[in-house]
């Protein structure tokens, strides 16, 4: 019997963890205690006022949004399945001197982990649906943690972009992966992670589930959550299109040219009602 697709990605994440504690910029949150993440601003206006709510940040990795939102005045408690990665993130809010509860566990076990109806806010950045083989089973996870009237708060990566083979050499924009959400998910097999380093990851091997936005927004109706915003994004914070990309405003990743062929992100909000 092969590894399971846990298995699978929880190497790859592990394997990571020592060059993105070098690549994350750590010491900026270490020496400016105000300093927040770049996912966390660029979203801060439309998160709002989070001060005082008990809040999950959901794939948390090494805690910098995580950090970053309790900088922001929340009660926060960060899941993850990686425990390197958990180790990373609680010196750094150790560091920071900020009261942060991590906790090691895979997403679809996070009720069993944290208890029902627990949080206000249940917040999951860009990059983590796509290690999540059923997005309804994501969904009702998330309504199954929020308190009636806890909101749920993600920016992710769009389904589209999931799609691309990219960067190409030719600059064109090619659907190769699955958009929707497929059995058995698609393999990688990526020496390099997204942050510049030098040599290769040690388990360069891992498994990814595409989720259409379709798929996304159903099931959390399905879950009994109601939309209240959904904003797409011509942009990510990392360089995802490379010869073809450039860096806007905010210091994102976008077309060079013609940025507005292609939804790069997404900021989703809904309600559990």
């Amino acid at each position: 019997m092969g590894e399971s697709y846990v298995e699978v990605n929880r190497a790859n994440w592990n394997s990571r963890v020592p060059l993105h504690a070098r690549g994350y910029g750590l010491e900026r949150f270490r020496a400016e205690s105000s300093w927040l993440s770049e996912v966390v601003r660029f979203d801060q206006s439309r998160l709002g006022d989070v001060r005082g709510l008990e809040l999950l940040h959901l794939q948390c990795h090494i805690g910098t949004d995580t950090l970053s939102l309790a900088r922001l005045g929340a009660q926060v408690t960060g899941l993850d399945f990686s425990e390197p990665a958990l180790a990373v993130a609680r010196v750094l809010a150790r560091d920071c001197g900020a009261e942060i509860a991590y906790v090691e566990g895979e997403v679809y076990d996070a009720v069993a982990k944290l208890g029902k109806a627990r949080f206000d806010v249940v917040y999951t950045g860009i990059g983590a649906l796509c290690w999540l083989p059923s997005i309804e089973r994501w969904a009702a996870t998330v309504s199954q943690l929020l308190k009636p009237g806890g909101r749920l708060f993600m920016r992710e990566g769009h389904p589209v972009l999931w799609a691309l083979c990219n960067p190409r050499p030719d600059e064109l924009l090619v659907l190769e992966y699955p958009y929707f959400e497929t059995a058995g998910g698609t393999e990688f097999i990526e020496t390099k992670t997204y942050v510049e380093h030098e040599g290769e990851v040690a388990s360069p091997r891992s498994i990814c589930f595409n989720h259409g936005i379709g798929e996304i927004l159903t099931a959390l109706l399905r879950a009994g959550l109601t939309l209240r915003a959904f904003e797409e994004h011509r942009s990510v914070p990392w360089d995802a299109f490379g010869a073809a990309g450039a860096r806007d405003e905010h210091g994102e990743y976008q077309l060079r040219e013609q940025p507005e062929r292609i939804p790069a992100s997404y900021t989703l909000q809904a309600v559990k009602l």
